[in-house]
């Protein structure tokens, strides 16, 4: 047999069978605000989302409301005006609004989401101002982006391409002429109502063709035409709406997709309220308490003490307490083996004494200045 192969694989072993066994005793501890320690290896993993492979189609995670087919246009939209002597069509591929068919609206209903919509103003610019290229796009139905086709076409600034109408302009005009199509990618946040009472506004922000316009931009109660609109509740969900003013505008390439709620709307990461953190750090002590019980030894150990990171309960406290002790008593009663058990013993070292500099044991663990004790003798401290 070929040792020399077989015992890199053997550290590699001892390794991974406890690959992150000292990586949650590293970053400041959760606080009464943070249910997650700096750097905690127990804070979930992002999903896996696959990025489309051109940039402005839809990834994994979303929801197509336009791939460009008639039977797409029906399945996902409806019109809003009964009485109406046009429809909206399917041309080439792109949703054209017609005069006098009114709005159109999502089937679906959505609250804080990333959209992306493709537009195009007609080809032969016509009119002026406010009566070339003019459409919206209306998120949960009433937080408007303004779709007009103010290429080297002065208007109104909060009435331009990416303005958030009637309330903020875009800072700069990205627009490309009326010949190709723009993009916007939206990022919506509603406002968010507690106990009647607004606690979030709500913000826009837009990119047109790839160019930042609008910031995180308060809502406002969601613009207007004339009369100054004023910060409200619109519910929890609304649908997309997009405008027929009059002019045949082109769409295309929609779809949007669900984003993680804010704390204020009951999101479970992040800077959180006190009587939020308080919960999730139960919660998380609560697993890791339950996970330990399907381990053993030092793995068994470092669970439970894993656990008093985020809440001290006195019956995991005194079980890890014992298995510390117990540890620690193995190794005095072999001394002459410590030196193959280097990286146990550092470990539980690490774990105990950061507990104890972050005040997180409900009372010292003697075993800490044992373990000191083993560290100072074996000259590990300075490699630990």
């Amino acid at each position: 047999m070929n040792y020399r192969l077989l015992i890199p694989s053997m550290i590699a072993l001892v390794i991974t069978a406890s690959p992150l066994a000292n990586a949650q005793f590293f970053g400041d501890p959760p606080d009464e605000t943070h249910p997650w320690a700096k750097h905690d290896h127990n804070r979930p993993q992002p999903p896996r989302v696959e990025p489309a492979k051109k940039i402005g189609d839809p990834p994994s995670d979303a929801i197509v409301l336009f791939d460009g087919t008639e039977e797409s246009f029906k399945k996902n939209w409806s019109h809003e005006r009964k009485n109406r002597k046009t429809d909206w069509l399917v041309v080439d591929g792109a949703l054209q609004s017609m005069r006098g068919a009114g709005y159109i609206r999502t089937k679906s209903e959505f609250g804080d989401c990333q959209l992306h919509v493709e537009w195009s103003a007609p080809t032969k610019a016509q009119g002026t101002g406010q009566g070339r290229g003019n459409s919206g796009v209306f998120l949960m139905g009433e937080a408007e982006v303004q779709v007009l086709d103010n290429y080297n076409n002065p208007t109104y600034a909060d009435g331009t391409a990416g303005a958030l109408y009637g309330v903020m302009p875009p800072m700069v005009n990205p627009l490309r002429s009326p010949s190709e199509w723009q993009s916007y990618d939206i990022v919506f946040r509603r406002p968010i109502v507690k106990d009647g009472e607004l606690v979030d506004e709500g913000s826009i922000t837009v990119f047109v063709n790839g160019v930042l316009v609008q910031d995180s931009v308060p809502l406002e109660g969601g613009g207007g035409y004339r009369k100054r609109t004023h910060p409200k509740d619109l519910g929890d969900v609304g649908p997309l709406r997009l405008q027929d003013h009059g002019n045949p505008v082109q769409f295309r390439n929609i779809w949007y997709r669900e984003i993680r709620k804010r704390p204020s709307d009951g999101g479970t990461d992040g800077r959180l309220s006190k009587e939020a953190t308080a919960a999730k750090r139960a919660e998380n002590a609560i697993r890791m308490a339950e996970a330990a019980k399907e381990l053993e030894g030092k793995e068994k150990m470092h669970k439970l003490l894993e656990s008093l990171v985020y809440q001290n309960r006195p019956d995991v406290y005194m079980e890890a307490l014992e298995m510390t002790n117990a540890f620690v008593a193995e190794i005095k009663a072999a001394p002459d083996k410590v030196d193959i058990r280097k990286k146990d013993v550092v470990d539980a070292y690490r774990a105990v004494k950061y507990m104890s500099d972050h005040k997180l044991l409900p009372k010292p663990m003697p075993a800490l200045q044992e373990l000191e004790q083993i560290m100072v003798d074996k000259d590990w401290k300075k490699g630990k």
